[in-house]
């Protein structure tokens, strides 16, 4: 498929088809919403262009993530910490992961707050536990997109 323009796609044929655009952002762009972004890339496919960014991004993708992703089959070292300054466009839905006020506002038909505990300085099993959380959330997202 080839990008014809923002949220629009060209199948092989010439058919357009809608493509969702969804942003998860959580403050550093290194755990949650990088792990959220992956999960939509595996479960939405091409149906769906999945990006993720931080109010105050580290610069990296946490170590931790990068292992437990790739327990899934995920290889989440082609990504990058991104900053919402290097983000633009509207979006079908925004997702932030409990950063509250540090999340500014980023035009979206629809926005949620998940909340989520911070995976950093969990043990294995309590990262795995937010992973998992994550990926059940992507996967009922991408259902009522």
């Amino acid at each position: 498929m080839l990008r014809a323009a923002v949220g629009v796609l060209l199948t092989s044929d010439g058919t357009m088809t809608d493509r969702k655009r969804v942003l998860f952002v959580c403050v550093e762009n290194s755990n949650r919403s990088q792990m959220a972004e992956a999960f939509a890339c595996l479960l939405g496919g091409d149906r769906v262009q999945a990006m993720s960014a931080g109010s105050k991004p580290s610069g990296k993708i946490n170590p931790r993530a990068i292992r437990f992703m790739a327990e899934l089959g995920y290889d989440l070292t082609t990504h990058a910490s991104k900053s919402l300054d290097d983000i633009d466009g509207d979006f079908d839905a925004v997702i932030t992961m409990g950063c509250g006020d540090s999340c500014p506002w980023v035009p979206a038909q629809r926005r949620e707050d998940w909340a989520l505990a911070d995976p950093r300085d969990l043990d294995e099993a309590g990262y795995r536990r937010v992973r998992d959380d994550i990926g059940a959330r992507v996967k009922r997202l991408l259902e009522t997109l």
